[in-house]
């Protein structure tokens, strides 16, 4: 009894280890092995008799009968920009009609175009700001002809770079030009023209240092070196010596010091400021002499095309002057005293950005 048992457990060692070392049949030796280092083996596509529990078989194969088309557009992917692009153009319009009105009044319609383009560039130690803002306006009334109210044409450029990205202070050249559209008078005179295009007109070319915070719009710029240049190409301005210049002249270099502050805020829910000031002494002629060029705006939103718009614009310069007086033969007698000049703006109107 004791021999068959120890025959039987013979066997059952000996076909177990026999088990063990025969190769499964799913490896198979393919004739393209390499006989230097290592040889290939693949695994023969073969069917599991029994699948583990909790494996999931999926099918590589599509179902076609149970694709659906897409019914819903997602957005295509856009790759980051670090340009910040302002596109808008606005129009308000004032009107008042009379008919059989006992307190009485004249007609009249008032109408201000405005635009405004920004460009502005911004990654680690570069940044670029362009702006370009164009108004016009007009006012008709009974019983008189039209009559300008407002007119700007106003470029700004300014390349700014910082020596590392944790620093808001940057190295920067700034740009600045200024002029009008069309003749300006001294109403109801019609005939001689107080300003025209480029008479005068602006430009402001310095180097200096900004002051750019990453979170809100604020740009501070200091210039110890700008170079101001008065143009008036007009030739009876000129004449006249009209805006700083020279009799007969139309061009006037200034050299001084600038300082240009812009910040623009939503203070309160859906009213958004617009702050610019530009302060300039000159050097040479009278240093310490300011000309202050200031402008506030507030923008009351009402919905995304409808807005109203309460705006100031202070101007004192120097080198233009008030109450001149000439005599008969035409020569000045007072040269007159600059004055401050002030600009108030209330409208609603439409509002359109693309």
């Amino acid at each position: 009894m004791r021999l068959n048992f120890l025959l039987i457990l013979f066997f059952a060692v000996l076909l177990s280890a026999k088990a063990q070392v025969a190769p499964y049949k799913v490896f198979e030796l393919k004739s393209d092995s390499t006989d230097y280092v290592f040889k290939v083996i693949r695994i023969k596509d073969v069917k599991l008799k029994y699948v583990t529990r909790g494996a999931k078989l999926t099918d590589p194969r599509a179902v076609l009968n149970r694709i659906r088309p897409v019914r819903k557009w997602y957005r295509r992917f856009e790759p980051t920009s670090f340009w910040e692009k302002t596109n808008e153009f606005g129009l308000n319009i004032n009107e008042v009609s009379f008919v059989n009105w006992n307190a009485g009044g004249d007609n009249s319609v008032s109408a201000l175009a405005s635009m405004r383009f920004k460009r502005n560039y911004k990654f680690r130690y570069l940044n670029w700001n362009n702006e370009a803002i164009f108004r016009y306006g007009l006012n008709a009334q009974e019983g008189r002809k039209l009559r300008k109210t407002d007119d700007q044409i106003r470029l700004s450029s300014t390349i700014s770079f910082r020596k590392d990205t944790l620093t808001n202070w940057y190295y920067s050249v700034k740009t600045n030009f200024n002029t009008q559209f069309s003749n300006g008078f001294k109403y109801p005179d019609r005939d001689n023209p107080i300003s025209r295009f480029m008479s005068p007109g602006y430009l402001f070319v310095g180097m200096g240092t900004s002051y750019i915070p990453p979170e809100d719009k604020f740009n501070l710029y200091i210039s110890p070196a700008t170079m101001k240049s008065t143009f008036v190409l007009d030739e009876a301005l000129s004449n006249q010596g009209s805006f700083g210049v020279e009799e007969g002249e139309q061009l006037f270099l200034e050299l001084g010091f600038l300082v240009t502050n812009t910040w623009e805020k939503e203070i309160i829910r859906n009213v958004f400021m617009n702050h610019r000031i530009n302060l300039y002494t000159d050097y040479i002629r009278s240093f310490g002499n300011i000309d202050v060029d200031w402008e506030m705006n507030f923008n009351l939103k009402v919905n995304d095309h409808i807005n109203a718009n309460i705006g100031t614009h202070l101007i004192y310069d120097d080198d233009i002057k008030f109450d001149e007086v000439v005599a008969d033969d035409g020569t000045v007698v007072d040269p007159g005293i600059p004055r401050i000049q002030f600009k108030q703006l209330l409208g609603v109107g439409l509002l359109f950005s693309f």
